[in-house]
């Protein structure tokens, strides 16, 4: 039949308009408004993400912390052995 899959049957009233992957700009305006809408999306997010993760960090460290102190031997406890 020679048509392409796209083009197997004409709706009437629909207007579709395509652009060439040749033709688009897939960078355009990266670095004047993707560096700076990276840096407001950090310095909006920072606040709410951040003191999680530091109240767990250190509630992890204090934990590890008291734990090799606990399975600590007691020096005290063996000073009489010969």
């Amino acid at each position: 039949m020679g048509k392409h899959f796209g083009e197997l049957a004409k709706i009437r009233g629909l207007i579709s308009y395509k652009l060439s992957p040749h033709e688009q700009r897939a960078y355009a305006g990266a670095i004047s408004n993707g560096l700076p809408n990276i840096f407001r999306r950090f310095r909006e997010n920072v606040f709410r993400v951040a003191p999680p993760f530091i109240i767990g960090y250190l509630v992890y460290e204090g934990v590890d912390r008291e734990h090799h102190r606990r399975t600590r031997k007691n020096p005290a406890d063996y000073e009489n052995d010969e």
